[in-house]
């Protein structure tokens, strides 16, 4: 080897040592050991608009480390929604290798893997520190890089916008009556709730809210939070904003994969790979706690948006009809089970902690 190459490695291996200090590294699969240095262009397909705020600029700075940490070794192309593949096809193109590396959520893929939500949000779960604690040390990884395996698929945690808001309403929710008939725009098991209590679940990506709520199409939708919703301009067709984010109190948001390549990969760039994610991980929940009140105060004092909290009977038979969802569903699906059981003894030890710990902390700082 001559000796700019024993240079050009010593100085990855030192790259990934660096950024591996600085992020808590993963379980990795299998795979190369070797240094090599053979040129890879991949392709990122994601879920959300391109250079949306935090969601798709989080999803492009994910593609950007991962170029520069690895010396161009990966070079990482994005395409945003609806650019190479529709926003929910991201999880297929990457299993069949159409793109090496997708950006999106886990509660997408509900129809084809019942207990994927587990591993983004669940209504009345995690919030964002206790999903991270859950996936690093809880065993949540694991039992989510199983789930996805018989896919080709590698996941990891890359991105998470904290408590959301319960969504934009064209008339206001004075009780549980009001959410008989609503159509809304709501994924994930947080839709199965709605329809619980008598709400129409409407899937849809999330350029086509501001149109479905401006004809009609739906009377409500969820879809992130105010830095978010500000951005789609969501309060110009429904003026009510309500909170707290029952359906997404913590969502994790993915980075996941196509396990042939990310398998060929030397342990190097695989350690970058990892310390990338768990960067952009932290990187984007930082974002949105530092913008969604700056982005609340435009909407409330600049837009006239109404900020309402929901009532206390309608989040009571919400979360009396989320203990029945996450209960059918674990027992329908023994995968489910594993990831429910998992998550729910997760949180009862996160509860207990919290309870004296920030609970107690944000009490007394009122």
């Amino acid at each position: 080897m001559k000796r700019r190459d024993v240079l050009k490695a010593a100085g990855i291996a030192a790259a990934a040592a660096g950024l591996t200090a600085c992020a808590e590294a993963g379980p990795q699969t299998g795979g190369a050991t070797a240094v090599d240095d053979r040129p890879r262009q991949w392709k990122m397909v994601t879920s959300w608009p391109t250079n949306f705020p935090g969601l798709g600029t989080g999803a492009a700075r994910l593609a950007e480390r991962i170029t520069q940490a690895t010396g161009g070794r990966i070079t990482v192309k994005v395409f945003g929604s609806g650019e190479l593949v529709p926003p929910f096809e991201v999880f297929d193109a990457v299993s069949r290798g159409t793109a090496e590396i997708g950006h999106s959520a886990a509660y997408y893929w509900k129809g084809k893997l019942p207990a994927a939500p587990f591993f983004c949000s669940v209504p009345f779960g995690l919030n964002a520190q206790e999903m991270d604690g859950w996936l690093r040390f809880g065993g949540g990884l694991e039992l989510w890089r199983e789930l996805y395996a018989p896919f080709n698929l590698v996941p990891f945690a890359a991105g998470n916008t904290g408590v959301q808001l319960a969504g934009w309403f064209r008339e206001p929710i004075n009780g549980v009556n009001d959410l008989r008939g609503l159509k809304m725009r709501i994924p994930g098991l947080g839709g199965d709730v709605l329809q619980a209590v008598g709400g129409v679940p409407v899937n849809l990506p999330g350029a086509e809210i501001f149109t479905s709520l401006q004809s009609g199409a739906i009377d409500a939708a969820e879809w992130v939070g105010p830095y978010n919703d500000l951005a789609f301009g969501l309060h110009r067709v429904a003026k009510f904003a309500y909170y707290p984010g029952w359906q997404e109190p913590g969502p994790t948001l993915e980075a996941f994969f196509h396990k042939p390549a990310f398998d060929a990969l030397p342990d190097d760039l695989k350690a970058i790979v990892d310390a990338c994610c768990a960067a952009v991980n932290d990187e984007m929940l930082a974002e949105y706690t530092a913008r969604n009140q700056q982005a609340l105060d435009a909407l409330v004092r600049e837009h006239g948006a109404q900020l309402r909290r929901l009532p206390d009977d309608v989040l009571m038979a919400l979360k009396r009809a989320a203990d029945d969802v996450l209960e059918q569903l674990a027992g329908s699906d023994p995968f489910a089970r594993r990831a429910f059981d998992s998550m729910r003894a997760f949180r009862a030890q996160a509860l207990a902690w919290h309870s004296v710990s920030e609970e107690a902390f944000y009490a007394a700082r009122r």
